[in-house]
């Protein structure tokens, strides 16, 4: 059976997007949740109200990862283990990216995209997983990358880079931590819809061509991942260690579809 009965997660990013509908889904599956995001906004209340809806446990937590990475991290699980003390799953999945060309790439825009994307899920995990080693909590860490970890494109460098680095993360961290019977796995996402890829909808020719890249001929909705995520951190998934998931219709298995004679 797969559920998340008795756990308890902090899951970052989770007022919108992929984020959101993974928090509402361990909600539906039974677990207590700590959402997290930059503001108590609507996007906030209403995924809280969700989860509480479900008879779980749900709190909220402000903070920007963005922001300098010891104290923001410090600052995020201290919070979030004072509202929730028996947090056993981390979902590392807020993160941004940049589409700005490499020749044009600027220090600072590099520096917050790496302390949003990489520096941040490193300590956050690295916080929680001293937590339970001491405690010997068999903890749970999910990471959410991107398919941009192993497809490029030309304007995404900085940001591809980064998700490239979680994929490395993933196998490295499993292999420090499994000894310790904490599972550290990952998901990778190809394109869905959030409010980062409202290009989606707004571009008719975009989307078709991005329904044409990819075998199932469907972009979906963040809730395609939700169910990925609550696997992976269930019981059912107990012996997988240090995997990429690929959420992606079959994107990444394409080499590259035929342009329609419509187009040409």
């Amino acid at each position: 059976m797969i559920d998340l009965q008795g756990h308890s997660a902090l899951i970052t990013g989770s007022t919108q997007g992929i984020g959101r509908s993974i928090a509402e889904a361990f909600a539906a599956a039974g677990c207590h949740v700590v959402l997290h995001g930059l503001a108590r906004d609507r996007g906030a209340e209403e995924a809280l109200a969700v989860c509480h809806a479900r008879g779980v446990m749900a709190e909220f937590v402000a903070e920007d990862l963005a922001a300098e990475t010891m104290p923001a991290v410090e600052r995020l699980i201290d919070t979030a283990l004072a509202a929730m003390p028996g947090i056993d799953i981390l979902v590392n999945n807020a993160g941004t990216y940049c589409d700005l060309p490499f020749l044009e790439m600027d220090h600072e825009t590099y520096q917050r995209t790496m302390r949003l994307n990489v520096a941040a899920p490193y300590f956050l995990t690295q916080r929680l997983a001293r937590r339970w080693v001491q405690q010997q909590v068999p903890g749970r860490i999910l990471m959410i990358g991107s398919i941009n970890g192993r497809l490029s494109e030309p304007t995404h460098t900085c940001y591809d880079t980064s998700k490239g680095a979680i994929e490395a993360m993933v196998r490295s961290l499993c292999v420090s931590l499994a000894p310790h019977k904490i599972r550290v796995n990952g998901l990778a996402p190809g394109l869905v819809r959030t409010p980062l890829t409202s290009i989606i909808d707004r571009d008719e020719r975009f989307r078709r061509w991005m329904e044409l890249h990819t075998p199932s001929g469907q972009v979906p909705a963040s809730d395609a991942c939700a169910g990925a995520a609550v696997f992976l951190c269930s019981d059912a998934a107990w012996h997988i260690h240090g995997q990429m998931l690929l959420v992606d219709g079959g994107m990444s298995a394409w080499q590259q579809p035929d342009m329609p004679d419509s187009w040409a």
